[in-house]
């Protein structure tokens, strides 16, 4: 009955997995329809100029923010499957999965903090420009700035598979060392705050382009080793019941 219902929580696992793929097709193309992405807009731009962009591209912006809206946050189950996989291992206790979960969680509200704001600024586009800009610089930098929560994961992460005292750990050792590269990628976003020109800024090569190239680069790299680690726990459980 135990291994029935492990069986059970691997296909939970695998269907949270495979949400990454449809979910991150529908996010991407909501990139590509937002027209303040590619390329990001600038801050350097003045409030006759924002109030102007919500005007001219209301439609494109709240299509596109709602599929950010809708979608964003369905990356919570494939975080969640790295959390069920974080409690498999040899630890001396769950303080890093519940970090990584914690973690993960404030990430996603801080996400739809910088995805409300946006649509706030495209609900009434004949706005005061001062309020647009202002609604726009705090979308901006929710989006860009709060990197210490994806930070807290990756450590927690990588100290998780670093501590991993199984034989045949969760994951291999080079994802706790993939996981700090990733982190330490993710640290030019704080500074956004402090910069409106150059790579720190929040449309700078290391604040926007440099975070969200590790980001993706993150989620794809990471949906092959959990697979992976979910097919080593198929086979595990299926050599237990022979």
């Amino acid at each position: 009955m135990q291994a029935d219902r492990g069986v059970m929580n691997i296909d939970d696992q695998r269907i949270c997995l495979w949400l990454v793929p449809g979910f991150g097709s529908v996010f991407a193309i909501a990139c590509c329809i937002f027209p303040g992405f590619f390329p990001p807009s600038s801050p350097m731009l003045s409030a006759e100029q924002v109030a102007s962009f919500y005007r001219d591209n209301t439609g494109s912006i709240r299509i596109s923010l709602v599929l950010f809206n809708l979608c964003g946050v369905m990356f919570i189950p494939f975080f969640m499957v790295i959390v069920s996989q974080m409690h498999r291992m040899a630890n001396p206790s769950r303080a890093f999965a519940y970090s990584y979960l914690s973690a993960a969680a404030s990430g996603a509200t801080t996400f739809a903090l910088a995805d409300l704001a946006w649509l706030i600024a495209a609900f009434r586009p004949e706005r005061d420009p001062q309020l647009l800009l202002l609604l726009n610089d705090l979308a901006w930098l929710a989006f860009v700035t709060p990197v210490g929560f994806i930070i807290a994961q990756n450590f927690c992460l990588a100290l998780g598979i670093y501590l991993d005292a199984q034989r045949e750990p969760v994951f291999p050792r080079w994802v706790g060392h993939f996981n700090i590269l990733t982190a330490l990628l993710m640290v030019p976003g704080a500074f956004a705050f402090m910069y409106r020109q150059g790579p720190l800024a929040w449309d700078g090569a290391l604040a926007f382009w440099g975070r969200m190239g590790a980001y993706i680069t993150y989620v794809i790299v990471m949906f092959f080793v959990v697979r992976a680690a979910l097919n080593r726990q198929a086979r595990a459980q299926i050599g237990a019941l022979a």
